[in-house]
């Protein structure tokens, strides 16, 4: 534990993952050095595994107004994890430094790539108070049901990290199953634009990205429509064979094909079928039979840029209207 020089009034803690960009961190002595010279608090190593990682950010709330996850999604998920368990969520303020081969959330956020440029928004940003998911009992800003988490798992199977661990594992794109599912939507807006209280049919998709930010890691715009306060789960439904949504994936990147695809708002998502994969801010979580989501409003204030986050946000005069 090293501490940081004061500069602000803000109790500030930055939880890093010394294994995140293939453990460049501990090779970046200059971004070490700058970030305790930048911010007060302290700086903490997260331990090997999830659940001491979440243990830590627990406590640490007790004495924190910042709390700072320092690496990728993985890092993002049990920080989040980890103040959501806190008896201090209310009062917790999250930032994110990326540094790590994901970093999804960040871009929602409007935050830059590069560590060095995402510190100055923890002092100086701007405060948003955003909705996130809570997916069979964990905390999410995205999350995802078939093939990308088969994908996720198979990746965590061969060890390789990274964007080549994720392409290698995307062979097993071809061989997954599509087999009908049972999908319940409650309270929620349809996708000609008509709201329902409870919404149920069959679908046979590869995959069902569930969002409230709208990237999945390396800039994957997967769920365009998804806004980060708007009081909803966005549901987007790949219904489509596993070789089409590959020759089609440069528009699935850049979430043009997304926009003739059925999408949908809720506030809570009940998919059942057989053997259904799930991953959360890009962590493989297991298989069920029954996956139940929902939306958690206003449920976390973060360190951001609102002008580069303005598109994925909805105007407050907008949600007093709904």
């Amino acid at each position: 534990m090293e501490e940081i020089k004061p500069g602000t009034d803000k109790k500030i803690v930055c939880i890093i993952n010394p294994a995140a960009a293939n453990r460049r961190w501990k090779k970046r002595r200059r971004l070490q050095a700058k970030l305790i010279d930048s911010l007060p608090g302290q700086c903490l190593d997260a331990p090997r595994s999830k659940e001491e990682t979440v243990a830590m950010t627990k406590e640490a709330c007790q004495a924190a107004d910042l709390v700072v996850a320092v690496g990728g999604d993985g890092t993002i998920a049990d920080v989040l994890q980890g103040i959501f368990e806190s008896s201090r969520r209310p009062e917790i303020t999250f930032g994110v430094i990326p540094f790590g081969s994901g970093n999804a959330f960040r871009k929602s956020l409007g935050l830059p790539r590069r560590p060095f440029k995402a510190i100055k928004y923890l002092k100086n940003g701007d405060t948003l108070t955003v909705d996130l998911i809570k997916i069979e009992g964990l905390v999410a800003g995205f999350a995802s049901v078939g093939s990308t988490a088969a994908v996720t798992g198979e990746k965590i199977k061969h060890g390789i990290p990274g964007l080549a661990g994720h392409l290698l594992a995307a062979r097993r794109l071809l061989f997954y199953k599509r087999e009908e599912k049972i999908i319940g939507l409650y309270d929620g807006i349809d996708d000609k634009g008509n709201k329902f209280d409870y919404l149920e049919f069959p679908s046979r998709f590869l995959d069902a990205v569930i969002g409230k930010s709208n990237y999945f890691g390396y800039s994957w715009l997967v769920a365009p429509e998804a806004r980060l306060n708007d009081g909803y789960l966005d549901l987007v439904l790949f219904e489509m064979p596993p070789l089409l949504y590959i020759l089609s994936f440069p528009l699935i990147y850049f979430g043009f094909l997304q926009k003739r695809l059925r999408q949908f708002k809720a506030k809570e998502i009940t998919i059942k079928g057989p053997s259904l994969d799930i991953q959360y801010n890009g962590e493989y979580l297991d298989t069920f039979t029954t996956v139940k989501a929902r939306v958690l409003p206003a449920g976390l204030k973060v360190m951001a840029n609102r002008k580069k986050a303005k598109r994925f946000l909805v105007e407050t005069e907008d949600l007093n209207s709904n």
